[in-house]
């Protein structure tokens, strides 16, 4: 189990955080992707836990309240938490296995992880998924979770974490959905 401080030595894989602004499409991006590399067991996507209803729409997770959340926290059982937009979410400590027999671990994550996460972790990515200001406004539109004034708060915070380092790749996601796969696809392949 990691703690703050320490940084696994066992890993020989590659943890690669999927980040990007709300609307970027990170979610169709992670099915597509998960999709096309079904059969290849060198890739693992995670599926994380979140204080979201399971039915309230978006990726696969397991839901929890916030009690439940904050004891498995407080316990060690994640690799990586952290809490964003009202809700807490968590990447389960049980990736550790899967970088140790040299898996591409997937993450769907967060630009304010990042760095905790290079700190913690030897093998690591991050692909930036991307998209016209623009084409976010529309999206969030549509998948009507938010108010009007949410989605421009939203769209504020959006460029507020800067993403750079050798180990950042950016996946411009403003074509269509079997456009952006294809290059999520080639990223994570890369």
């Amino acid at each position: 189990m990691l703690t703050p401080s320490s940084k696994s030595t066992a890993e020989s894989g590659l943890l690669v955080l999927v980040v990007g602004p709300s609307g970027v499409g990170k979610d169709t991006l992670l099915d597509g992707a998960r999709s096309a590399l079904a059969d290849d067991d060198r890739f693992v996507f995670v599926r994380r836990e979140i204080t979201r209803p399971a039915g309230a729409g978006g990726e696969d997770h397991i839901a929890l309240d916030e009690m439940s959340f904050s004891e498995r926290e407080t316990s060690g059982h994640y690799a990586l938490s952290w809490r964003a937009n009202g809700l807490a979410y968590g990447v389960p400590a049980g990736i550790a296995g899967d970088l140790a027999l040299g898996r591409t671990v997937v993450v769907n994550g967060s630009r304010a992880i990042v760095s905790e996460a290079r700190s913690r972790f030897t093998g690591i990515r991050v692909i930036l998924v991307d998209a016209d200001r623009e084409l976010l406004a529309q999206r969030l539109a549509e998948r009507g979770r938010e108010t009007a004034a949410e989605i421009a708060a939203r769209l504020e915070r959006a460029p507020d974490v800067e993403m750079s380092g050798g180990d950042v790749i950016v996946v411009r996601n403003d074509g269509t959905p079997a456009e952006g796969v294809a290059l999520l696809v080639a990223a994570l392949r890369g």
